[in-house]
């Protein structure tokens, strides 16, 4: 075999591996929203939701359009989990703030998020070394 054919391989396989773990996860975090009465965009809003941000921010933490994010934060705060307050500085742009209801699920979610997680094999190095690799590998595209 050719050096470039191996390289494909191997990169196909590693391609094939990294998008098996993100079903894991996806299927994890729908499974534990679920249990809480929420879709996984709403289980993926709050937890990202690590305090007041716009919607701009959310929707680049979730990874989605602006629109996307809109209409997951209207699904939550019509269920009183989330508050659209003035921002302090721009006063076009609003913060989405977790509510005391919304900070409880929020808790409970990151309990249930962490407890079986398709990553709870790997040491915290092990994680630490992932996450540093996966960032290196972000960046180099």
């Amino acid at each position: 075999m050719t050096h470039p054919e191996t390289q494909a391989i191997a990169e196909r396989e590693l391609c094939g591996l990294i998008n098996g773990m993100a079903h894991q996860i996806a299927e994890h975090v729908r499974q534990r929203a679920v249990s809480l009465g929420l879709t996984a965009p709403q289980a993926t809003a709050l937890r990202e939701l690590t305090g007041p941000m716009t919607m701009r921010e959310l929707a680049e933490r979730m990874s989605c359009e602006p629109s996307n994010a809109t209409f997951v934060v209207d699904k939550l705060e019509k269920r009183s989990l989330i508050e659209r307050h003035p921002h302090p500085t721009d006063r076009r742009a609003k913060q989405l703030v977790l509510t005391p209801q919304g900070t409880a699920l929020r808790e409970r979610l990151l309990e249930l998020l962490s407890s079986e997680s398709p990553l709870a094999g790997l040491t915290q190095e092990e994680r630490a070394t992932l996450q540093r690799l996966l960032a290196q590998a972000t960046t180099h595209s």
